[in-house]
């Protein structure tokens, strides 16, 4: 499991800079400041969590299970909420309307923070000998 938590934030932490400096260049003419900041922060949110993740990943302090439940909240997480801000961001350029899925936002933000709550918990059960 670890191999693929490894794997996974890589490629997101690649995407976020690819879609970074897409946001940054390629919509500058394209959509409105607001939107680019709207943008902006799906980028941001992707590339904490892939962090996070290469975290989750490399640590023994987390439980294997943890670990797995971990991974796919953020994983769904970052694909409804930092999904949803791409789309709802360049929405004036596509013909699906993006706004008829904008529901799916805090879903992938409570996903997110399921996932903070239970490293919080994992945390807490650590024994202090094992930290040392």
């Amino acid at each position: 499991m670890n191999k693929i938590i490894l794997i996974t934030a890589s490629i997101l932490g690649l995407t976020s800079v690819v879609f970074g400096a897409f946001g940054a260049h390629g919509l500058k003419e394209l959509i409105s400041i607001e939107s680019q900041q709207t943008f902006e922060t799906g980028v941001k949110y992707q590339m904490y969590h892939a962090l996070v993740l290469l975290f989750v990943g490399s640590t023994d302090l987390i439980q294997q299970k943890t670990k797995r439940i971990v991974y796919y909240l953020v994983v769904v997480g970052l694909i409804l909420f930092s999904g949803s801000i791409y789309g709802l961001a360049t929405n004036e350029l596509s013909a699906f309307n993006f706004k008829s899925i904008g529901f799916v936002t805090p879903i992938g933000g409570l996903s997110l923070i399921l996932a903070w709550i239970l490293l919080f918990i994992d945390f807490i059960k650590i024994s202090s000998k094992k930290v040392v």
